[in-house]
């Protein structure tokens, strides 16, 4: 049984789809991180506040947490039983960025916190482009180093979501062991 959920990837790795279809499969609340880290006019909140709101949700029975976050990865990782990697190639997710900015450009996108329009700056664009290179490496080792009753599933492809998602389906939101699913530890 999965009850506390993270999904994590880079941006554009359609954490948000995926997040929202397995809410609605397992009957788990979802808890976008954008919208509860993100201020009005993007502000960041205070780190103390940040860990404060987050340790309150993490409290929770259930949930399914979507975000990447790599400062508070560690809190949400300790307390979950299952982490759920998009590792998604750079290519993709850069399109995915593109495109979803057109789709929302100047407004709030529905997973993302009030009063924070859609934008894209070089610097984002970088960031996600180097994903593979700067963040992934510091992801996995995180995701290694987990405790040994915290479920890893790495996806790696478009495929292996739908794959995913799929035997969840047929299989009543039970966890697929596929071995294309879960990563050793």
């Amino acid at each position: 049984m999965m009850n506390k959920i993270i999904v994590i990837g880079s941006s554009g790795a359609g954490k948000t789809y995926f997040s929202q279809r397995l809410s609605e499969l397992l009957e788990v609340d979802l808890i976008h991180i954008d919208r509860v880290y993100w201020k009005p006019g993007w502000t960041e909140p205070a780190k103390d506040e940040w860990r404060e709101t987050l340790s309150g949700i993490l409290r929770r029975d259930s949930w399914i947490i979507d975000g990447n976050y790599t400062a508070t990865l560690e809190m949400r990782l300790a307390a979950c039983d299952t982490a759920i990697f998009l590792d998604i190639r750079r290519t993709l997710c850069t399109w995915r960025v593109i495109r979803r900015t057109f789709r929302y450009w100047r407004r709030r996108r529905p997973d993302m916190a009030e009063g924070c329009a859609e934008w894209l700056d070089l610097k984002f664009l970088l960031f996600v482009w180097n994903y593979p290179n700067r963040t992934r490496p510091r992801i996995m080792s995180m995701l290694h180093s987990a405790k040994p009753s915290t479920r890893v599933v790495h996806l790696r492809s478009p495929r292996d979501v739908r794959q995913f998602i799929a035997h969840l389906e047929r299989d009543e939101g039970r966890l697929p062991s596929f071995p294309l699913a879960v990563a050793a530890k």
